[in-house]
């Protein structure tokens, strides 16, 4: 191949510090003014630049240069090859997307960064006889694989196609170039459904009686060519642009447009990416890995994504380009495979595959292209891995001396600790294996096959849980990826886009079972002699890479048998990730500040908060005491008419209560024991208003009406509400209601004064739940206080009980002040809060519209997922500055659901909170996050 100016056979640094000093020079030497636009006042036009060539940047400037184009800057800083090129900054696009016109200093800095780029490579943009041709890639700050646009092969035309393929010697690469080009440009900047152009390329492979690209040679792509523009014409309105500089600004615009299709929009709800960040924009002279056998295109990683563990991992593809291998359309070869097809660009990756983990600190994922032999880097970046190796490679890099243990606790998040807490296959089912891939990222899925992302969310909602089945997925199936238990694909690698992605959801995918044929069309699966049609059940084991028929039972994973006490660290697989969750763990429990409680109401719930963890209980409901066979004895005490059915009521429940106590306690020996008393919404334990209506009606329609039921009709129309959540419950109850209260807390003093003279250590906190004042909270605290010392002086025991309250009323968080003043415990009640807050009953808005407020963006999260930090955050953060001043001893701790989620332990730790408290299954995750969260705040301190 003869150019004019030639790649170097190795890379030379001089001259790309060359060209660094003549683009400062340049960049220097332009007046201020050629960036301003005298008629704009946007701050954002006034003299800023909006180019940066890849060898002014560095891997710090992500939010600038986003994540890729800091990552070419940093490769090429390093002396690694990198074609020349420049990058767009993200604050070029949201100009761009804020006032729908690029900034009008962009267009002379992308002609100046041109120049400069054409002069060093000796050729122009799409020049005739050899042309300059360039890659047009997006770029965020945070990796979205597949959901935004590239172009590649910007500056061939119907004239330069001739010249390129004079220049390379090839006719057929060129005219594979081309057809490319208009193929992603059509689909990508003008709009074409890309079916289209598929279907025309099936056409030609299947006149030719051939199946795969490679095989249709220069004529069969020279009609390719012109079927592909008459199809651009006919669908687009307009013809496929022969101008190369228009190719580029049109596909430059188009990477900014897609910041906000659907698919990206989508993706960044799911993975929590801020809307406001924008894209940056790679313009890269194009490298060539379609050029024959002694070319290709590969995704490396520098360790096994899917395990951690240490190796030759990725794809390579010989004669393709890199949008072959992670779309995942042709199946790739191991990458190990590239030592036998070229040692010494293989010897060169692995060389510089160990220069950039050790100089990222970290699993880097990166794309390369081979051109006839020359090995260049396309894109380097932290890569996306599933949980188990993300802790597995935390562990290995503080051992190797690459971070140490506070670093090695950032890596790991308590995301992925749920996840390594799922079940497994049960290894020793019997089974009826239907094929077996590549294991993309692990996990035991189980559900219904499905064959298009449309079935799969339609069904999801419904509440069927279903595998998504394809040849290959694309972005534009990320919904039904997010809604379905598991990926399953024919086609691809652990680089293609299904992979990709699955990994970084945390969902069950395998790649490329090639033995499995999947139709689309006719919504099935054959293999061999077995067909499986949509909606049979498959399971999909992502850790192995085998699929079955049929449901596979499930067994515990290796952590929570950990958790349990039932696995310790050895030598295994299992074993090795156990001790690298052992370690992290460990570390994360030294350095947290937040303590960790369970919320649990029976002493199994108890034992097993214990044995993962828990530091006590933070929420013991007592109402569900009440349900089952007791619930009749709670709706007498509500209906009672006279004192003594009310006394004989009490009297029935107070030695139940007092042996569920002792058990708790006993469970719990040695940690607090935070027990709320009764608080349900009142129609819980009262008959159904319609059924008893019914009956009664019924009853007296036969004229054998039932005395007892009338009478119950009479109270129960009594006591409905309308809003029985903000009804008589809480507070509310054991005021209304004499005894209530009294009742439980003699319960709770009497099994405290029993274990205490059995040689226990109970550790008693009374909660009154739903307080809105202090008058409320006084007049239960006296009450309790007068059973506590009656309790005291009958068992000859002195009972340290605090006595506190629930913070879930706006009301009790502005009054926060007042209410310490006869509590010595806040624990906020974060859900109701929400719901007091937000003017949400949950139970009706989940189903109703929060959906719809999650896909317009109003929702980045529910709020009942986590802590809404700006309206019920801002309450709980005053409400403990306002307690604290009042009561400086004030424990304070949450008992809602947020106090097992990751984000929102984060914030708790930061608002001051003593304590957070969740389900037992949570424990694991709030202690990890709790330890991320002090570690955190302690190197934002040392900053």
């Amino acid at each position: 191949m003869t150019r004019k100016c030639t790649y170097p056979g190795t890379f030379d640094l001089g001259m790309f510090l060359a060209v660094r000093a003549a683009t400062r020079v340049l960049e220097e030497s332009r007046p201020v003014s050629e960036n301003k636009d005298p008629h704009v006042s946007t701050p954002e036009l006034q003299g800023q630049k909006f180019v940066y060539d890849f060898t002014e940047g560095n891997k710090d400037l992500k939010d600038l240069l986003g994540g890729k184009g800091a990552n070419l800057a940093e490769m090429t800083n390093l002396g690694l090859p990198v074609p020349p090129g420049f990058t767009i900054t993200t604050e070029a696009c949201k100009v761009y997307l804020d006032s729908g016109e690029e900034p009008r200093a962009l267009r002379d800095e992308v002609s100046a960064h041109l120049d400069a780029l054409e002069k060093q490579m000796g050729k122009k943009l799409g020049q005739a006889d050899d042309p300059l041709l360039v890659s047009v890639r997006s770029g965020a700050k945070f990796s979205m694989p597949g959901m935004m646009d590239t172009v590649l092969n910007i500056g061939l035309s119907d004239e330069s196609v001739v010249g390129l393929a004079a220049q390379a010697g090839d006719e057929r690469f060129a005219w594979d170039s081309y057809r490319r080009l208009i193929q992603m440009f059509g689909k990508t900047v003008l709009g074409v459904d890309g079916d289209l152009f598929e279907e025309a390329l099936e056409a030609a492979k299947q006149a030719k009686g051939v199946t795969v690209d490679v095989d249709l040679d220069a004529a069969d792509l020279k009609k390719l060519v012109k079927q592909f523009k008459k199809i651009v014409t006919r669908d687009a309105g307009r013809d496929f642009p022969q101008d190369p500089r228009e190719q580029m600004d049109l596909a430059i615009k188009a990477v900014f447009d897609s910041w906000n299709t659907d698919r990206a929009k989508l993706y960044r709800r799911q993975e929590r990416i801020p809307g406001d960040l924008g894209t940056a924009v790679n313009v890269c002279s194009m490298v060539f890995g379609n050029l024959g056998p002694d070319s290709g295109t590969g995704v490396a990683f520098t360790r096994d994504p899917a395990s951690g563990h240490a190796g030759v991992y990725g794809d390579y593809l010989q004669n393709a380009q890199g949008e072959d291998v992670v779309a995942g359309i042709r199946n790739t070869v191991p990458l190990a495979e590239l030592e036998s097809i070229d040692k010494k660009s293989y010897d060169q990756l692995m060389q510089i595959m160990k220069t950039l983990e050790t100089h990222y600190k970290d699993l880097c994922d990166i794309e390369f292209t081979i051109e006839r032999g020359q090995l260049w880097m396309l894109q380097t970046r932290v890569g996306k891995r599933t949980a188990g190796a993300a802790f597995r490679i935390a562990t290995q890099l503080v051992d190797q001396g690459l971070i140490d243990e506070a670093e090695a606790l950032q890596r790991v998040t308590g995301a992925q600790l749920a996840q390594l807490m799922f079940p497994r296959f049960d290894e020793d089912a019997k089974t009826q294996l239907l094929g077996r891939g590549i294991a993309a990222s692990p996990g035991a899925a189980v559900g219904k096959a499905v064959f298009d992302s449309y079935t799969a969310v339609k069904w999801s909602r419904s509440g069927e849980k279903v595998i998504l089945i394809r040849r290959e997925t694309n972005p534009d199936d990320l919904d039904g990826m997010i809604a379905a238990e598991g990926i399953l694909t024919s086609r691809g690698g652990k680089t293609s886009h299904a992979a990709v992605v699955a990994r970084g959801m945390g969902k069950t995918c395998v790649c490329g079972a090639e033995e499995i044929e999947v139709d689309t069309k006719r919504r099935r699966l054959t293999v061999g002699g077995t067909v499986v049609e949509e909606g049979d059940i498959v399971s999909v084991d992502g850790s192995t890479g085998k699929v079955y028929l049929g449901e596979v039972p499930v067994v515990p994973s290796p952590v929570v048998e950990y958790f349990e006490g039932r696995m310790h660290a050895g030598a295994d697989d299992a074993d090795e990730l156990v001790a690298a969750v052992h370690r992290i763990m460990a570390y994360a429990d030294r350095v947290r500040r937040l303590r960790v409680r369970a919320n649990a109401d029976n002493a199994e719930d108890a034992l097993r908060a214990r044995r993962f963890g828990a530091q006590g209980i933070g929420l013991c409901r007592t109402e569900h005491m009440f349900l089952g066979e007791r619930r009749e004895m709670v709706e007498k005490l509500i209906l009672a008419d006279t004192d003594e059915e009310r006394e004989t009521a009490l009297a029935e429940l107070l030695p139940l209560q007092k042996a569920d106590f002792i058990e708790l306690f006993e469970s719990m020996d040695g940690l607090p024991v935070t027990v709320r008393l009764l608080d349900p919404p009142l129609h819980e334990f009262l008959p159904d208003i319609t059924e008893l209506s019914v009956r009664v009606a019924l009853a007296e329609s036969r004229k054998d009406a039932n005395e007892n039921d009338l009478r119950l009709l009479q109270a129960v129309h009594k006591l409905h509400e309308q809003n029985p959540m903000l009804g008589l419950r809480g507070v509310r109850l054991g005021l209304v209601i004499p005894g209530l209260f009294a009742m439980q807390v003699r319960a709770i003093a009497e099994a405290a004064a029993h274990r205490k003279n059995a040689k226990g250590d109970p550790r008693a906190e009374i909660m009154i739940p739903l307080v809105g004042t202090v008058q409320e909270l006084e007049i239960v605290r006296e009450e309790a206080d007068q059973v506590i010392a009656e309790v005291e002086a009958a068992t000859g025991t002195s009972l340290k009980l605090t006595i506190g309250t629930m913070i879930e009323l706006p009301r009790a968080a502005l009054t926060a002040g007042q209410i310490a003043e006869a509590a010595q415990f806040f624990s906020f009640g974060t859900n109701d809060l929400t719901q007091t807050v937000w003017g949400f009953s949950r139970d009706d808005v989940e189903a109703s519209f929060f959906t719809a407020y999650l896909e317009k963006g109003i929702f980045g999260v529910s709020p009942f997922e986590t802590i809404d930090k700006d309206g019920v955050g801002s309450l709980v953060r005053s409400a403990v500055a306002a307690g604290r001043a009042t009561r400086p001893d004030l424990k304070l701790g949450v008992c809602g659901e947020h106090g097992g989620d990751p984000e929102s332990v984060h914030f708790f730790h930061e608002v001051g909170l003593d304590y957070v408290s969740c389900s037992p299954f949570r424990i694991p995750v709030a202690r990890l996050e709790a330890g991320r969260a002090a570690a955190e705040s302690k190197g934002s301190d040392s900053r």
